[in-house]
């Protein structure tokens, strides 16, 4: 019975820890206010990640162990941003996290290069006339 408390003192230990580190300030940040009255508020992505486990040993079971152990990730998303009654959310833009992300994200990049390079050979052939 005392193995049981030992494995379960381990879990709630953990997920104290884990309590620790997370509030409600965690995901909805403290307000900035700014000199002409605009409150800013970041808004964050909180994944949590939580394992614990237990063994007993021994034909009469007279040795345990265990262990526990969890994880936070936390990602801005967003800020709100309230003034003059209008309150606006402006998403923040990640990184590229899928090759398909990574290519939309090179498009404008392209598009510009190309748009460079016929200017370029524009000026070229104008100049050749």
């Amino acid at each position: 019975m005392e193995n049981k408390k030992g494995v379960a003192e381990i879990m709630s230990a953990t997920m104290s820890g884990l309590r620790e580190m997370v509030d409600v300030n965690t995901i909805v940040g403290e307000p900035v206010t700014t000199a002409d009255g605009t409150t800013i508020i970041p808004v964050t992505r909180l994944s949590m990640g939580f394992c614990s486990g237990g063994s007993e040993f021994g034909t009469d079971k007279s040795f345990s162990g265990g262990g526990g152990g969890g994880g936070v990730k936390v990602a801005p998303v967003a800020f709100l941003i309230v003034n003059n009654q209008n309150v606006k959310l402006m998403p923040i833009s990640g990184t590229a996290e899928t090759t398909f992300d990574k290519v939309v994200d090179l498009i404008p990049k392209l598009v510009k290069q190309a748009e460079k390079l016929l200017a370029k050979h524009k000026k070229k052939e104008e100049d050749d006339e």
